[in-house]
């Protein structure tokens, strides 16, 4: 006994060595998108969580290394919502992004895993990726030109009376499911202006879509030869549902470009896919107007993948555009009564599925903005989950509910430089992230009356907020893992008894640094703070868990957070008002609003330097928030749109 002994705890160091190194399994590079690539490297071991990854990038043919972000330890953060059943632990791995890239240009990206306690397998890995460029129409393709059956004139060869005509080569009534002549890859539909306005009911409907009234488009294209439907710039082209409820489906689609077109009148403009039946691949949508539509662009299909939906106007239904109606019944209002007042529109864009773009897009009057499908327990197969997304420089006016809402994501969601005032009930929203990162920079929230300026709920995982501007406080106290908080700013809008700052952490992974707050008036409790012990979670806090403080230095030395955090005021802005707490259904327009940080002020060179988030800053250091003092304002909205507000 005296000899086993010894040898049966050298098994149990042994072990628990082997269980604290990491073995390296599965790389993944993602989608990639316009400006951002993605990976993830699954792993086994390292059960104390001390391995790391680094990461560097170059573009081929360069020679110097950059350094981006490291990639992020995921694994064990246990995501549920009672009430949907929902159970689902992340498993082990590391994921991350390399942000703010060119557009079609190749990079090569090195990463490098490193562990204290031993590492086995490749651990070094270098790739070659090529970011995406805008899709657009096949130069050498076909041109099928279509009119509205009334147009009188000169008509260009070959011409049609609609869509579907030009499409499929369809006829009416019974055969307009006869498609003989259909169009081909790298085909372009060239629409002239006018009104094309179904006629459903009407047996033989000049737009051949009887009795639904719906453009069903089915054909497979390329991404080398889209087929493109497409204005032709004579005027206004309309395509108006007249009260239908789809009028696109392009849920059997692959690689369409509509351009240029204004939709209308329909319960859902462009359906792209129904969760586990089929989806659209390679969708593009750009330079369109959508009004008077309860739903703009939607996919729930796993498999839909690389959408491009940028430079549209979204405009939803609404009774009074001075009245929005939220969860518990109507929210907002300048003038006039209340009433039975509805918001009829639910999303403007929601997806699912890898590698989309929504980018430069005016949306108002929406429940939700833009969205991801809250979908569930996502699929193993990572090209049939909602990860490598990019959501920016969008406006967002008046939601009933949340401006942005990553609820379903994976792995690399990436919010950024998007501008959001007027919501209901929440700003930026993940409810949940299952692992993440998730990563919201440089966004601007103004008047969210709930103060949740981020919705970080149902136990999300893997969240980063990186220079944000938030007129408001920040109250989402449902526990989450992996947060990560660095060189925001948020601003109490001296609401009674309201904290400006909350973080309920349910891991020991965590950290907030380089913050700068301004504390409501007469409130006792600023600050409220969640975090286990070492090693534990806490998901279902109880009230004796939370830690409160009046002050940012009680809350700094309680907790070793926030550091080099700030309390400042809104005399940081060159001219800042902010909403009163005490009018909640009081609205507010984007162009009174000035962000600009005042030069010289306490948030200027207040931040602390993150790879690729904020490498061209001006000055001594990154300023806070989402504007950098000297540096351009970003573009929100359509780049082509000259006039504000979008909305009128």
């Amino acid at each position: 006994m005296r000899v086993f002994l010894p040898f049966c705890l050298l098994l149990l160091a042994a072990a628990a060595h082997a269980a604290d190194s990491t073995r390296t399994g599965r790389f993944t590079v993602e989608h990639p998108t316009l400006h951002n690539l993605g990976f993830e490297w699954a792993i086994t071991g390292d059960d104390n969580r001390n391995a790391s990854v680094t990461v560097e990038f170059r573009r081929v043919g360069d020679a110097e290394w950059r350094p981006a972000l490291p990639l992020v330890r995921v694994g064990g953060e246990r995501i549920f919502r009672k009430r949907e059943h929902l159970e689902y632990t992340v498993p082990d791995g590391f994921a991350g992004s390399i942000l703010n890239l060119e557009p079609g240009t190749e990079y090569e990206c090195r990463f490098k895993l490193a562990d204290p306690d031993g590492a086995g397998g490749q651990t070094t890995k270098t790739v070659r990726v090529t970011t995406r460029t805008e899709p657009q129409p096949y130069p050498g393709g076909r041109i099928r030109h279509v009119y509205p059956p009334y147009h009188e004139g000169p008509r260009q060869e070959p011409h049609f009376s609609s869509l579907l005509e030009a499409y499929y080569g369809a006829g009416l009534g019974d055969w307009n499911v006869v498609w003989e002549r259909r169009v081909q890859p790298g085909d372009t539909i060239l629409v002239h202006a006018g009104l094309y306005r179904n006629d459903r009911l009407n047996y033989v409907d000049p737009m051949m879509t009887p009795f639904d009234g719906t453009n069903w488009l089915t054909i497979k294209a390329t991404p080398e030869k889209p087929i493109t439907i497409k204005a032709a710039g004579d005027g206004e082209v309309v395509f108006d549902g007249a009260g239908n409820h789809r009028l696109f489906d392009v849920t059997a689609s692959a690689h369409h470009i509509f351009d240029g077109l204004t939709f209308r009148n329909t319960d859902i403009a462009i359906f792209a896919g129904f969760k586990e039946v089929n989806g659209a691949v390679g969708l593009t949508v750009k330079n369109c107007r959508f009004e008077d539509i309860g739903f703009g662009v939607w996919t729930e299909y796993a498999g839909s993948s690389d959408f491009y939906i940028a430079d549209n106007i979204f405009i939803g239904r609404i009774e009074q555009r001075n009245l929005l109606v939220g969860w518990t019944g109507p929210l907002w209002r300048s003038a006039g009564p209340y009433g039975s007042h509805e918001v009829r529109s639910y999303y403007a864009v929601k997806v699912y599925g890898p590698g989309h773009v929504i980018a430069y897009n005016a949306v108002a009057y929406f429940h939700d903005g833009i969205g991801i499908s809250t979908y569930g327990t996502p699929e193993s197969d990572p090209e049939r989950r909602a990860s490598s997304i990019d959501i920016y420089n969008n406006d967002i006016h008046m939601s009933g509910d949340d401006f942005i809402e990553t609820d379903g994501g994976v792995h690399n969601i990436r919010v950024y430089n998007n501008r959001g005032v007027n919501a209901a009930h929440g700003g930026y929203s993940s409810q949940p992230v299952f692992g993440g990162p998730a990563y919201f920079i440089r966004n601007i929230l103004y008047h969210v009356p709930s103060g949740v300026a981020f919705k970080f709920s149902a136990k999300a995982a893997g969240l980063f907020a990186y220079h944000n501007t938030i007129i408001g406080e920040h109250v989402a106290s449902d526990p989450s893992s992996n947060m990560h908080y660095r060189n925001n700013l948020f601003l109490g809008r001296d609401t009674p008894g309201r904290s400006v700052m909350i973080w309920a952490n349910a891991g020991s992974d965590y950290s907030s640094d380089y913050n700068g707050f301004r504390p409501n008036k007469d409130v006792v409790e600023q600050y409220r703070w969640l975090a286990p012990r070492s090693g534990e979670t806490i998901y279902e806090p109880r009230p004796e868990d939370w830690r409160t403080f009046s002050t940012l230095d009680e809350f700094r030395a309680a907790t070793g957070q926030e550091q080099h955090g700030l309390e400042l005021d809104f005399d940081v802005f060159e001219q800042m008002i902010p909403p009163d707490p005490t009018k909640r259904h009081a609205v507010y327009h984007a162009r009174d609003l000035n962000f600009r940080l005042k030069p010289g002020g306490k948030a200027v060179d207040a931040g602390v330097l993150i790879p690729t988030v904020n490498d061209h800053f001006s000055g001594n250091a990154p300023d806070l928030g989402a504007l950098e003092s000297g540096r351009p304002q970003p573009h929100y909205g359509p780049r082509w749109l000259k006039s504000q507000p979008f909305y009128q």
